[in-house]
């Protein structure tokens, strides 16, 4: 999963070659008169100004990192985490710290839904001392709407016409605003209403004329146990903790202005 996101990334690359835009309005004749064209630098002083702003949207996979109780042995019952698609939008604000280094406040929205595969290995409903056990296992998801408050630490290489490659990192706390609950058969399971995750990641920026478009591909890894304790179901009581991990593709757009 993370090999097809970083392919995605790849292929904003021969972008690139369409920001080195070549001017022939100032072109000039050399020897055997072939044309030595003029490459223009695109949004000449930009890096100059002590704040810019944008917004993004980002296509993202992610899962839950599990971890199995003490009593998964006698619940007949096993969990693995499965990579789900899910999708964010936001603003940017990016405050300069020198020639190449940047801190960036990206607030957003995202929807996700994360899954876990359970498997039947021999259960057997027990009635008696739980009630509220399913009669057969299935798949839960947990779905979500979230607002992500990321602060992260940019440093950039030297600008090379109008391309230039940056590392990203820092911290991303959020918060759950919404649930989806839409059948109750795999909804069993519930997370906690917020989040603390560390990121990192890699970018390109490329200058238009009147935009600079920045691909981005960041990791993101959640330090907190997400995992709501119940003894109600046989779901809950085969786990003790969950963490969140999530692949996201930034598409980034910053105004020139």
């Amino acid at each position: 999963m993370r090999y097809a996101l970083l392919a995605a990334a790849v292929l904003a690359l021969p972008l690139s070659t369409v920001a080195q835009k070549t001017s022939r309005s100032r072109a000039k004749i050399g020897r055997g008169g072939q044309v030595k064209s003029i490459t223009s630098d695109n949004l000449v002083g930009y890096d100059d100004r002590a704040l810019h702003l944008g917004l993004y949207v980002a296509p993202n996979f992610s899962r839950y990192l599990v971890e199995q109780s003490d009593l998964y042995p006698n619940q007949q019952v096993s969990a693995n985490s499965i990579i789900s698609p899910g999708f964010s939008v936001g603003f940017l604000g990016d405050l300069r710290l020198g020639n190449y280094a940047a801190l960036t406040f990206a607030p957003g929205v995202s929807f996700l839904t994360r899954r876990i595969e359970f498997k039947d290995q021999g259960y057997v409903r027990n009635t008696a001392q739980y009630p509220d056990d399913p009669e057969k296992i299935e798949d839960q998801e947990i779905g979500s709407t979230q607002v992500d408050f990321p602060l992260l630490f940019k440093l950039k290489s030297q600008r090379r016409r109008n391309t230039r490659m940056y590392l990203i990192a820092g911290v991303k706390p959020s918060l759950n605003i919404g649930g989806r609950r839409k059948d109750p058969d795999v909804n069993l399971l519930e997370a906690a209403d917020s989040d603390f995750a560390i990121e990192y990641g890699v970018g390109l920026d490329l200058f238009y004329p009147f935009f600079k478009f920045s691909p981005e591909l960041r990791f993101s890894n959640g330090l907190k146990n997400l995992y709501v304790p119940s003894t109600n179901d046989v779901y809950s009581r085969s786990l003790q903790r969950m963490t969140s991990n999530t692949v996201t593709l930034y598409l980034n757009i910053w105004s020139g202005r």
